[in-house]
């Protein structure tokens, strides 16, 4: 029992050494024992974008018909605090917000000027809340272990990304699409149920079955069957279930917590191949001459993982690469336009062509259909024993197929991160396109976006 402690100790150790960061050490952890095998830890970061966006045709913001768009927002801020005061039981709290601009974001209901304007003072949420049982211990000498939880959990299945870590991205952010359900039937890419996780040797395994937030859209009509469009309509959810499978062939993650870190900056050598699912059953209608139909969401994607040191040992030299394929099957020419804090609004006055997915900066971001992400950057090196900046260059591309649009899509995102202290304090600058399509068959040029992120991390 004493080693099951100190393993845990080793595991929060490695989670923040795995951040690049060599001074900062356990973070704010809190022993509770001599010893240190009992603790409670806080992890709190804060997110800043500024950004300078493309905007849709037809996009007015305010009472202005816009073209460009010049702000500053509130990415995420979070606070997350985990126990463990015993080698079978911990507790996970996750709080905090997403997605605050000048003009949106605020408490829900809120519209308008004054104390609780629109983008006013935003209600702070749960993203996670579960309790965790180990039922065969992880020790070092035996190959098996298994944990169980129930609660609200981001033990989701599907792909490493859609586990991802919002702490270590390579990129500046995920790409949106690795949460096919978010904010639909589930809370920001988490949904309450029970979960299974654990490893054999280097193969690590995840699953789920849970209960999906209720959705309530109305189906269009349509007079055949070939023009019928999916809606998210799953009226008394039924069960869903996930899972997620990978074989790691070089260094061993951690698995105490699900987040599945984006870039190591070169303190690991792992290399992973990983699959995995989602499916929901009864979870979109479509209507056919009064008909209503149900369908099941059956999600799929499979992926590789590369991050590892390169060169001369102490240049500190590192590569990171991730690569995932997506195959989703929502019903009929399903699609949800999505945008990262949306401002924009369609402008009455407008009389060119407007964007099918709607105004600001939305785009065509999930639909029934595949979606190949491929991305990699490169630590540059610096032989410096404590360099003031570390910097890291990346590029991501994009290809989207969704059925219910006659052309495909590709989307590039190139930048660096800018590491002062690991993922502790770094600044990412990012230039993203995304395209805009004026018809099913049309796209109509690709729209650009600036992005600048501030990150503290603690």
């Amino acid at each position: 029992m004493k080693k099951s402690f100190i393993l845990s100790a080793l595991l929060c150790s490695a989670f923040a050494f795995s951040q690049g960061s060599l001074d900062y050490g356990g973070g704010m952890k809190f022993n509770l024992n001599p010893e240190g095998t009992k603790y409670m830890r806080f992890i709190t970061w804060n997110q800043i974008w500024m950004r300078s966006s493309e905007m849709n045709p037809g996009t007015m913001i305010g009472d202005q018909g816009v073209t460009k768009q010049e702000d500053i927002g509130l990415r995420r801020l979070r606070l997350l605090a985990y126990a463990q005061i015993s080698p079978r039981y911990m507790i996970v709290t996750h709080i905090g917000i997403n997605n605050q601009t000048f003009i949106n974001g605020g408490a829900s209901g809120s519209s308008g000027t004054g104390g609780y304007g629109a983008g006013k003072k935003p209600g702070i949420f749960f993203h996670d809340a579960w309790n965790e049982y180990a039922v065969v211990l992880p020790q070092e000498k035996k190959p098996f272990s298994l944990s169980i939880g129930a609660g609200l959990h981001y033990y989701m299945g599907l792909s490493r990304m859609t586990m991802s870590s919002t702490l270590n991205y390579l990129a500046i952010d995920a790409p949106i699409f690795n949460w096919p359900t978010i904010e639909n039937s589930d809370q920001f890419a988490r949904q309450m149920g029970l979960f299974a996780k654990g490893k054999y040797n280097r193969f690590e395994y995840r699953l789920s079955i849970n209960k999906p937030f209720v959705t309530n859209q109305v189906p269009v009509d349509a007079t055949n069957t070939n023009n019928a469009v999916a809606v998210d309509n799953n009226n008394n959810a039924r069960w869903s279930k996930a899972g997620y499978f990978e074989y790691q062939l070089f260094d061993k993650e951690s698995n105490l917590l699900p987040y599945k870190v984006g870039t190591y900056l070169g303190t690991k050598k792992v290399f992973n191949i990983g699959a995995g699912f989602y499916t929901a059953p009864s979870a979109t209608k479509t209507s056919v001459n009064g008909s209503v139909d149900t369908h099941a969401a059956n999600l799929f994607a499979g992926d590789v993982f590369l991050d590892m040191p390169v060169g001369k040992k102490e240049n500190k030299m590192a590569v990171t690469a991730y690569s995932v394929l997506y195959d989703y099957d929502f019903g009929p020419n399903y699609l949800r336009n999505l945008g990262i804090m949306n401002e924009g609004v369609a402008d009455t006055n407008f009389t060119g062509d407007r964007a099918l997915a709607g105004a600001g900066n939305l785009q065509p971001m999930i639909g029934t259909g595949t979606i190949w992400y491929t991305q990699a950057g490169v630590l540059l090196p610096n032989a410096a024993e404590k360099p003031k900046v570390r910097i890291q260059p990346f590029a991501a591309y994009t290809y989207k197929n969704f059925d219910a649009l006659e052309k495909a899509s590709n989307q590039f995102d190139i930048g660096s991160n800018f590491f002062i202290d690991g993922h502790h304090a770094k600044v990412t600058a990012q230039y993203s396109t995304r395209p805009v399509y004026t018809a099913a068959d049309k796209v109509d040029g690709y729209k650009g976006e600036f992005l600048l992120q501030l990150q503290i991390y603690l």
